[in-house]
């Protein structure tokens, strides 16, 4: 609600309660009330549905200790408009201020309306009449903008790490105004929300939400002389190239979050954040299977038969021996450790190699006597015996 009504509604009138109403006849009261003109049984009455808000507001105000003590001394201020003078004051009566002035967060000085200057009647009771938002028509300060952007990087630059320079585009403060948004850099205070850039609304039930201002946009300020290059808005579109660390051992499609490095926040509130998502290139020889790495390496029929050591790549380091068993079967993997992808905690996955027996296309002579000598030997034997049994027992 706005200042404004806050003082010049008579929510007792609106419960039909005394001022003097005790917390359980303020509840009573509203419970009769809220039933009677609930929108879901008055369907399609206006009329009902806005008595029904004016009840919830009051309920609000009412049914809390503290913001109705706080109703009861605006009331007894500024009640019909009109500043009560002590006995004091000039001629001890009332001085007539038009509350729309007092509360529209005037600029004048001393002299001005009521004669307190500075921004309205709002700054000089502070939280009296915006009750959780810091006090009064001072402009809150707001967090800066998110900024999302994206980088691509070699497999290898993914595994190691890697500095690189990201363009951004961002929201920025205006240069040509100081960010105030006004060309003579002096914006007044918003009416409407008072310098807080939000205002609540009543949603029924005793609840209310708190949207950003539709006047001021959300800044607080409005821009009597609007500044050409922002219109108004105190911010202007920024380029900008920053060297960003990406940690070693991202992902494909990671999203990597740099707090205080997106948009410069306005009044002394917080720059955004960075996201930075991740996109990696694939490698000829090397995979990647969470913070292992993989690799296929091809050996001879000889070498899975009779057995041996075999060299094997690791990604930018020596290549490394592994033993290979007799008899490896094609397709098993074995484990190089310490040889994969970098884990949070600075230790390394593994190497995950997987040998795929290489069969050669050509042969010379001496080869192919040599495999028709092994065929020979080796006729008896039928590796697909034990398939068919298999199959036969289906």
């Amino acid at each position: 609600m706005s200042t404004k009504d806050f003082v010049e509604k008579d929510y007792y009138k609106v419960l039909g309660v005394p001022k003097d109403a005790t917390e359980a006849e303020i509840k009573k009261a509203y419970r009769k009330l809220a039933r009677e003109n609930h929108p879901d049984a008055n369907k399609g009455d206006a009329g009902a549905e806005a008595r029904f808000k004016d009840i919830s507001e009051a309920n609000d105000i009412l049914g809390d200790p503290k913001k109705r003590k706080e109703y009861d001394d605006a009331r007894a201020l500024f009640g019909n408009g009109g500043f009560r003078a002590g006995p004091g004051g000039a001629g001890g009566g009332s001085f007539n201020f038009d509350l729309g002035d007092l509360f529209g967060g005037a600029q004048g000085g001393p002299g001005a309306a009521g004669g307190f200057g500075g921004g309205g009647i709002g700054d000089v009771f502070g939280g009296l009449f915006n009750r959780g938002a810091g006090g009064g028509a001072r402009t809150q300060p707001r967090r800066g903008q998110d900024i999302e952007s994206e980088v691509t990087l070699s497999f290898t630059e993914a595994i190691e790490g890697a500095t690189v320079p990201l363009r951004m585009s961002s929201q920025q403060p205006c240069t040509a105004c100081s960010g105030t948004g006004d060309k003579n850099g002096t914006p007044r205070v918003c009416p409407t929300c008072v310098g807080t850039g939000q205002v609540s609304r009543g949603s029924g039930g005793g609840f209310s939400l708190t949207d950003p201002c539709v006047d001021c946009k959300g800044r607080g300020l409005i821009a009597e002389n609007p500044c050409e290059v922002c219109k108004g808005s105190g911010r202007a579109k920024s380029s900008r190239t920053m060297q960003v660390r990406i940690p070693a051992g991202v992902s494909d499609n990671q999203k990597i979050r740099l707090r205080g490095k997106g948009a410069p926040g306005e009044r002394g509130g917080q720059n955004g954040d960075l996201y930075v998502v991740v996109h990696v290139d694939d490698h000829p020889v090397f995979g990647r299977k969470d913070d292992n790495l993989t690799v296929t390496v091809p050996v001879s029929f000889t070498e899975a038969a009779l057995g041996g050591e075999i060299k094997v790549p690791t990604l930018g380091g020596p290549a490394v021996t592994l033993k290979l068993p007799a008899g490896t079967p094609n397709g098993r993997t074995m484990r190089a450790r310490g040889k994969g992808a970098v884990r949070k905690d600075g230790t390394r996955g593994d190497l995950l190699v997987t040998v795929e027996v290489a069969v050669p296309q050509e042969l010379d002579d001496k080869a192919r006597e040599a495999l028709e000598t092994y065929r020979e030997a080796t006729a008896s034997e039928d590796p697909r015996a034990e398939l068919f049994q298999a199959a036969k027992g289906a």
